[in-house]
């Protein structure tokens, strides 16, 4: 996303059009007033008919003209700008898809995603197109004034550069001002109703929804207090350049008389001063307005130009051809250059077939190792390589990044659902897949009971809320072998859940990944016996390996934490 905001170059002929067909009316509103004036004090003076009919000819296709120019304008000048904004909105989407570790999130991507986006709406239909339509109006104005009387025409220049020029430049600045200290509250407040709507049950559950609702409508007030200010500003422009106008028109007639002009050319010039300012005035608005516009398209570079958490290869390699073997080499990862590194010198392969469970305690670094095996995170050192059934082995940063997720991926924490059906939600993994084939997934995740008593089309509520925890998990291993990658990891499926819960899905789940190329996170052990290699993790480094009855019979973490297990569930 560059800072030209493509909308505007994507449809300049469309974006020119517009502008035509909006500086078109404008002439022919301009058009019939200056004829309409020139008519009526014309015919005041009783001239034969003949005199009277070029006149009477021009209003009436200055009125039917300005009619069919402004729908076309409307028509031409509403397409272009929603073309910008889905282009744009579009190219956002696209920039958020690689990993990018200094983007904003929750509320304030969201404001970024609709707000920001709309801005570039509003740079055509309330800036661009208004301010073509005010440069062509104002051109001809003056003209006719040059035609007409020079002096007045220099009046009327002086007016219009006024209102046209220096006044929406002085709202510009004001409003920038204004947005700098209006859009930290702003932000404020969305993030406070965002933990309102999406946090109620955890308030409520530690009592406090009071002090949650109490702060959200403080942000509200101070929001509210500073965009009254600003109102005031808006309405001080407004009132300016109604003076400028009404000071401009008296200014013109003034110069007319003093010339001796006629009453024919006094009020033609007076009247065209007056019509002339109708597209102008609403420049201060337009100036006022595009202050916003550059902040938002400002915060949209922002994300766009946000560095990826991994850099693409310039000439991606092809992928080997499966079964795949991954093979990870000495791997160091860190997060922060301050701090110890989250995995240090880790070694492991999976190979096709086999299921590997990988455990140790919170900040172990096993979510960061299956970040660094879906290229959502660089390594400092070491490497990861994809073994073909050829023999090829392909280092995976030389592969492009959804390459590589299309073939080692699953089961994340926090899996995303969205307010949709069930079928829609489930299709996110296999967007072609048949009900046959999306009833197989469910049925192998256990969820098809539950999706025969609710139907297909259920709405599942937003981040899930409508399902439980068991339920929202089922729904993500469902999602996962609906996709069915060669590499399926499975990053803590069972947490949160309570024990039986717990206990069901995780049977379910080895028996869904019996065969299958598996790397699964847990702190849960029970059923491990039935994985091949169960490898522990303990700051970053691998302390030990082996099968569930090695590790139990030996000291260690394994067998502390198998221990307390089987304390725990007596």
């Amino acid at each position: 996303m560059t800072a030209r905001t493509p909308a505007v170059y994507s449809f300049s002929p469309r974006l020119l059009g517009a502008a035509a067909a909006g500086a078109a009316a404008e002439l022919a509103g301009l058009g019939l007033i200056a004829a309409a004036a020139w008519l009526i004090t014309r015919a005041a003076e009783q001239p034969g008919l003949a005199a009277l009919s070029v006149a009477i000819v021009a209003v009436r296709a200055f009125a039917t003209s300005k009619g069919v120019f402004r729908y076309g304008e409307r028509l031409a000048g509403h397409d272009v700008a929603l073309r910008a904004q889905a282009t744009t909105r579009e190219r956002l989407y696209g920039a958020l898809i690689p990993a990018r570790p200094h983007t904003p999130g929750g509320a304030d991507l969201l404001s970024r995603m609709v707000e920001d986006t709309d801005a570039v709406q509003d740079l055509m239909v309330r800036c661009l197109l208004p301010a073509a339509g005010a440069l062509v109006t104002g051109l001809a104005a003056i003209g006719i004034g040059l035609v007409v009387l020079p002096p007045a025409a220099l009046v009327l220049l002086a007016g219009l550069l006024l209102a046209g020029v220096l006044l929406p430049a002085a709202s510009c600045a004001a409003a920038r001002r204004w947005t700098a200290r209006i859009a930290p509250v702003r932000a404020e407040l969305a993030a406070r109703v965002a933990d309102l709507v999406h946090g109620a049950a955890d308030l409520a559950a530690y009592g406090a929804n009071g002090t949650a609702l109490a702060a959200a409508e403080e942000a509200d007030r101070r929001l509210a207090a500073l965009e009254r200010r600003q109102s005031r500003v808006h309405a001080a422009g407004l009132a300016a350049g109604t003076l400028v106008q009404g000071g401009t028109v008296a200014c013109v007639v003034l110069v007319a008389q003093a010339a001796g002009a006629g009453q024919v050319a006094t009020a033609v010039l007076a009247l065209t001063a007056l019509v002339c300012f109708e597209p102008v005035l609403p420049l201060a608005a337009a100036g006022e307005r595009l202050a916003g516009i550059a902040e938002a398209l400002r915060r949209l570079r922002e994300v766009g130009s946000a560095p990826p958490a991994v850099p693409e290869p310039a000439r991606p390699a092809a992928p080997p051809p499966g079964p795949l073997t991954v093979e990870v080499e000495n791997l160091v990862v860190r997060h922060d250059a301050d701090r110890p590194p989250a995995l240090d010198g880790v070694s492991l392969t999976l190979t096709p077939g086999r299921r590997t469970a990988l455990v140790g305690p919170s900040g172990a670094g096993k979510s960061t190792l299956l970040a660094a095996l879906m290229r959502l995170t660089e390594p400092e050192s070491g490497r990861v390589r994809l073994t073909g059934a050829t023999g090829d082995a392909v280092d995976l940063r030389d592969l492009d990044s959804d390459e590589v997720r299309r073939r080692i991926t699953g089961l994340t924490q926090d899996p995303y659902v969205f307010r949709a059906s069930l079928r829609d939600n489930l299709r996110l993994a296999g967007p072609d897949a048949d009900d046959e084939t999306l009833t197989e997934a469910l049925r192998r995740a256990r969820l098809d009971d539950w999706v025969r008593r609710t139907g297909w089309d259920t709405e599942l509520g937003e981040d899930g809320r409508t399902l439980s925890g068991g339920q929202l998990q089922r729904l993500a291993l469902a999602r996962a072998l609906l996709h069915d990658p060669e590499v399926l990891l499975l990053d803590e499926p069972a947490e949160a859940l309570d024990e039986a819960a717990a206990d069901a899905l995780m049977g379910d789940l080895l028996d869904a990944t019996r065969g299958r190329t598996t790397l699964l996170v847990t702190h849960r052990l029970r059923g491990l016996e039935q994985v091949d290699e169960i490898v522990v993790l303990e700051e970053g480094r691998v302390v030990q390996r082996g099968r569930h009855e090695e590790l139990a019979a030996v000291p260690g973490y394994y067998r502390d934490l198998w221990r307390s297990e089987a304390l725990t569930s007596r």
